[in-house]
């Protein structure tokens, strides 16, 4: 996937998302307009990151995620509605923990339909730089 195209709005996007506090995640009007302003790819792979920070902070853990990087240690899968990843991550407390993900969204890939994900290992800090990781 294209990685410059629609990165500030990406990255607002994720600014955004802790704004999603809801248990359903019904995203508000500010996080609607901006994910309709990406390519659908980009909609998808953002929308679900947004799903991953709010099941990851549900979990059993104590998580507090406010960073999901889907792309980091490879790049996501797409399949129409679908994008599945095994080298995603996200951070929490400071540290940054290895994620995998199935991410199934709606036609206009606002919503999500199903998600499912497991919790890796935390990654060492001598690892960061080399897939852009950072405090």
């Amino acid at each position: 996937m294209k990685r410059q195209a629609g990165g500030r709005i990406a990255l607002c996007i994720l600014a955004l998302a802790p704004l999603c506090s809801s248990p359903a995640l019904a995203i508000d009007a500010r996080i609607r307009s901006q994910l309709q302003k990406l390519t659908p790819e980009e909609r998808l792979e953002q929308r679900c990151d947004i799903e991953a920070m709010d099941k990851i902070s549900d979990a059993k853990g104590g998580f507090r995620p406010d960073k999901v990087i889907a792309y980091a240690f490879g790049d996501p899968k797409l399949d129409g509605t679908t994008i599945k990843t095994k080298g995603a991550v996200f951070r929490s407390g400071g540290e940054w923990y290895r994620l995998s993900y199935k991410c199934e969204g709606t036609a206009d890939r606002l919503e999500v339909n199903a998600f499912k994900y497991r919790i890796g290992d935390v990654v060492p800090r001598k690892d960061w730089a080399a897939h852009y990781l950072y405090d």
